[in-house]
């Protein structure tokens, strides 16, 4: 049977999982009477609950003939150490851009990754139908992009495709048919080339590792391209690291194929296929399993370096233990020990001590979904301020530069661009109108003067405001970055918040808590009008006299607390503070719970 491997890159929610489920359904995966979920692809809980893909994933489905293995890839760059391995395995990519939108940052980041592989792209505009779509603008933007990326002549001449992944149609013509996707499946089919590894199947068996996942039946999983050769389960192979060294030898206990959204277990593996082995106990992402007589491993892509770096340390609250099963650092190590090898964006290290543990990784969503992640299986952690990796060059201290891409109302974009390039120390490099009443701003800022930025961004443009960003190079270090201006409101007390005390806390600042709460002392129950720390009692009742009047008691009205999501807590708190995450609660507080530490720290800083 005839085969093509094609990844489908595009940025976030430019409909690439929505697209799967349309070309999965039209090639007769799925049986008539099945019941079917909306993207299908996204399997795990945090995917179906944000709406975004964090794994890469494979399906296949087979039209006229000829197998197409299809991977969705996520748009995220914090998750982009997914797709640059992933690009590895296919010969050509879908490029799907939404026709209002245009190509944006992440879109950028994928196609220049795509390029420098030499794949020669295929362009869908997507959601041709939405009232704002202009089609052709986009695609002359697609155009520019891959002028700007240095693509050579081939990849110029990229045949395109309007489409609507929601309605399930994709046509040559704009005002075409709409009936099907068949235009989509023929191009793939004419314009992708069958992998060239299918003339090395009398060779030795050779296959570089994409992705690693766990099987709790089979136990460690690896998936990859055949690179050369064929395999049948029950062979033995070994495994080779990147610089050649031998890792192991082991018998293949199971091989799997990817036939619609499911695995099926196959005899043989060939060459230029897509599969998944099973039976290695220490292979990993990036290695080269191979038959024995072969000591050279196959070039694998560099991972580029993780930008910020968040401490993970065990719970050591007053209420530690009440809601997780999982607090010993042991435990906690084990579990991102596990997470570092099967994410290779990801680095793990221990601090002195062994209380805690350093996690560097791309981004402050690809921290959040980890962490809530272990929160899940009932893990409590104490988490610290994001901070900034630097890198020393020549003698001089560089930081990482972000290019920020920002889609915002026209009457908002003045607030946004003082917010940039004053405090956060941004250098603006463009501001375009970008369709009706809107205003596209492009600017480079230090990644120190994103972390937090993102509440305060939709404060600023009353929510309807959309933000990009990418890693884009480092620079020389671009001095102090103002933090949080107001100080916190702290816990003086251990036990049960009161509803009477909160209401006469109200007039000090925003409160983070409601009555009948566990709090306690060093914790932080909300926000101070002014730029101090202030010590507060939340557990102070009413004094009680024997004088009855009517109308002297005020009924207690509460304002409702402010209630932070996990990103929105890790990036609001200072260097002198933590997160307290359980799997029921999310809390924050002094790093130092004792007042009086907590002054000895402070001068002993200064």
């Amino acid at each position: 049977m005839d085969l093509r491997n094609i990844a489908i890159i595009a940025h976030v929610d430019h409909g690439k999982t929505t697209l799967v489920d349309e070309l999965l359904k039209q090639s007769g995966t799925y049986r008539e009477n099945q019941a079917t979920t909306e993207r299908a692809m996204d399997s795990n809980d945090i995917e179906r609950e944000r709406g975004i893909t964090i794994l890469a994933k494979c399906t296949s489905v087979e039209h006229a003939g000829t197998r197409i293995n299809i991977v969705d890839t996520p748009g995220h760059a914090d998750f982009g150490g997914e797709v640059e391995r992933i690009l590895n395995m296919v010969d050509g990519v879908v490029l799907l851009v939404d026709a209002a939108e245009g190509p944006m940052p992440q879109t950028k980041f994928v196609t220049s990754k795509a390029l420098a592989l030499g794949l020669r792209p295929i362009v869908v505009l997507n959601k041709v139908d939405k009232p704002d779509a202009e089609p052709d603008r986009a695609l002359d933007e697609v155009f520019d992009l891959f002028v700007g990326l240095g693509a050579d002549d081939e990849q110029l001449d990229f045949p395109h495709l309007y489409a609507s992944g929601r309605s399930g149609w994709a046509d040559t013509d704009l005002d075409g048919p709409r009936e099907n996707l068949d235009a989509l499946f023929d191009l793939i089919v004419s314009h992708v080339p069958a992998p060239k590894q299918v003339d090395k199947r009398d060779q030795p068996f050779q296959m570089l590792a994409t992705t690693l996942s766990a099987d709790p039946f089979l136990g460690r999983i690896l998936t990859g391209r055949v690179e050369a050769g064929t395999l049948k389960a029950g062979e033995t192979i070994k495994a080779l690291s990147r610089t050649g060294e031998r890792i192991e030898q082991f018998r293949v206990s199971k091989i799997l194929a990817f036939r619609g959204l499911g695995q099926q277990p196959i005899d043989a593996a060939e060459a230029g296929d897509i599969v998944t082995l099973a039976g290695m106990s220490k292979a990993t992402v990036a290695d080269t399993l191979c038959a024995n007589e072969i000591d050279v491993p196959l070039p694998a892509q560099p991972i580029d370096p993780p930008t910020i770096s968040v401490t993970f340390g065990i719970n050591d609250s007053p209420l530690a233990g009440r809601d997780g099963s999982k607090v010993q650092s042991r435990v906690i190590r084990e579990r991102l020990m596990k997470e570092a090898e099967q994410n290779v964006a990801i680095k793990i290290t221990d601090t002195p001590g062994g209380e805690a543990f350093e996690v560097a990784g791309r981004g402050e969503l690809q921290m959040g979904v980890l962490i809530e992640n272990m929160r899940r299986e009932g893990f409590e952690l104490s988490i610290s301020r994001p901070r900034v990796i630097f890198r020393e060059e020549n003698g001089q201290n560089l930081e990482p530069i972000e290019e920020v891409v920002i889609d915002v109302d026209d009457e908002y974009s003045g607030a946004v661009i003082e917010k940039l390039t004053g405090p956060r120390k941004g250098e603006l490099i463009e501001m375009k109108p970008a369709g009706a009443g809107k205003t596209r701003i492009v600017a480079h800022v230090p990644s120190r003067g994103l972390i937090g930025y993102h509440g305060e961004f939709l404060t600023d443009t009353r929510g309807s405001g959309v933000l990009n960003r990418l890693f884009h190079g480092w620079a020389p270090h671009k001095g102090p970055i103002v933090g949080r201006r107001a100080g916190v409101l702290i816990s003086m007390e251990n036990g049960t918040s009161v509803a009477y005390a909160l209401w006469n806390l109200e007039e000090r600042g925003k409160l983070f808590i409601g009555a009948q709460e566990p709090v306690y002392e060093g914790m932080v129950i909300g926000e101070h009008s002014r730029e101090n720390d202030l010590e507060v009692n939340p557990l102070k009742g009413k004094k009680l006299t024997n004088v009855r009047a009517s109308g002297t008691d005020e009924a207690v009205r509460l304002t409702p607390p402010v209630r932070m999501s996990l990103e929105e807590a890790i990036a609001y708190i200072d260097d002198d503070e933590l997160v307290e995450v359980t799997p029921k609660a999310i809390r924050l507080r002094k790093r130092f719970l004792d007042p009086h530490e907590r002054k000895r720290q402070a001068r002993a800083a200064s």
